[in-house]
C-alpha cells in the first residue's frame, strides 16, 4: 500500500491497459478515478470493483481527450472529486488510433486534427491543468503513453499522424521531466509493444505458457507487462527516475520503414 492517500486519474481506463493499470495503482492503495468515451457501463463496473476488490475509492468520468473543453472538464471533475483536491499521479493512456493502413495523403483533415489533439495537444492540456497541483504538494507522477521505439523517431509509413504525435510527445516528456524535477514531479513515456486484444486485460501467469512466434521474448505480451512498469515508476522511491522513454516490447519492433510500390 505503498501509494496509499494518493490519487490517480488514468485516462481511457475503462478496458484495456487503462484498466490494468487502475488496478495494479489501485492493489498499491491509490484512490482511482477512471476515464471513459463511450464505455460508460464497463467504467462504472470497473469501479464498483475496484472498491470492492481493493477497499479504496472510485469513480468514472466521461470525456474525450482530443477535445479542449472535455479536458477541462474532466481535470476539474477529477480535481474536485479528490479529497485532497489535486491528482498525484496522471496516466495519459487514452489516444485515438486509426487501425487502417493508409498514406499520408489519403487522411482527411478532420482525421489528422483528430489523431493530433489526442495523442499530443489534449494530454499536453491535461498535464497543464495539473500541474499546479502537484506543485502544490511538491510531488507528482505523469506517465505518457507511446509505441514501441517512439524515441527513435523513426519513419512509420501508414502511421505518419499518429507517429508524428506520439514523437513529438516523446520530446515534450522530457522537456516537462527536466522543468518539474524540482518540484517533485517525475515524468516518463512508457511505449507498449504489439499486445493485442484480450491479451491488454491478462496476467503475465495467463501469457506465459503461450508462444507468440514475431516476439523475441516468445510469449505475448500482456496488460500486467505494462502496468507494473507504470506502478513502479510512480513509487514513492522512484523518485529518481524521470524524463525516461521506456519499451515494454519484449523486444518486438513494430516499425516498418520502407513501403511496397506496384510496378507498372
Amino acid at each position: 500500500m505503498e501509494l496509499k492517500g494518493r490519487t490517480a486519474l488514468i485516462t481511457g481506463s475503462a478496458k484495456g491497459l487503462g484498466k490494468m493499470t487502475a488496478m495494479s495503482l489501485a492493489q498499491m492503495g491509490c484512490d482511482i478515478v477512471l476515464n471513459y468515451k463511450s464505455s460508460e457501463q464497463e467504467a462504472l463496473l470497473l469501479a464498483e470493483e475496484i472498491t470492492r476488490q481493493f477497499g479504496v475509492r472510485a469513480t468514472a468520468i466521461g470525456a474525450d481527450v482530443a477535445v479542449q473543453g472535455d479536458v477541462a472538464r474532466l481535470a476539474a471533475e477529477a480535481q474536485a472529486w479528490s479529497q485532497t483536491g489535486s491528482i498525484d499521479i496522471l496516466i495519459n493512456n487514452a489516444g485515438p488510433f486509426i487501425r487502417e493502413r493508409r498514406l499520408f495523403a489519403d487522411y482527411t483533415a478532420e482525421e489528422v486534427i483528430g489523431l493530433v489533439n489526442g495523442n499530443l495537444l489534449g494530454v499536453m492540456l491535461l498535464d497543464h491543468h495539473m500541474l499546479a497541483g502537484m506543485r502544490k504538494r511538491q510531488w507528482g507522477r505523469i506517465i505518457h503513453f507511446g509505441f514501441g521505439h517512439a524515441g527513435e523517431g523513426r519513419a512509420w509509413p501508414h502511421r505518419a499522424v499518429y507517429a508524428s504525435a506520439k514523437t513529438g510527445l516523446v520530446s515534450f516528456t522530457k522537456t516537462l521531466a527536466v522543468e518539474e524535477a524540482g518540484n517533485g514531479i517525475t515524468v516518463h513515456m512508457v511505449c507498449p509493444g504489439d499486445i493485442r486484444g484480450v491479451n491488454k486485460e491478462r496476467t503475465i501467469a495467463e501469457v506465459s505458457g503461450e508462444q507468440d512466434d514475431e516476439s523475441p521474448r516468445g510469449r505475448p505480451g500482456s496488460g500486467e507487462d505494462v502496468a507494473r512498469v507504470i506502478t513502479f515508476l510512480c513509487l514513492p522511491q522512484s523518485d529518481y527516475l524521470t524524463g525516461n522513454i521506456v519499451d515494454v516490447t519484449g523486444g518486438f519492433d513494430p516499425i516498418k520503414t520502407s513501403i511496397k510500390t506496384s510496378s507498372n
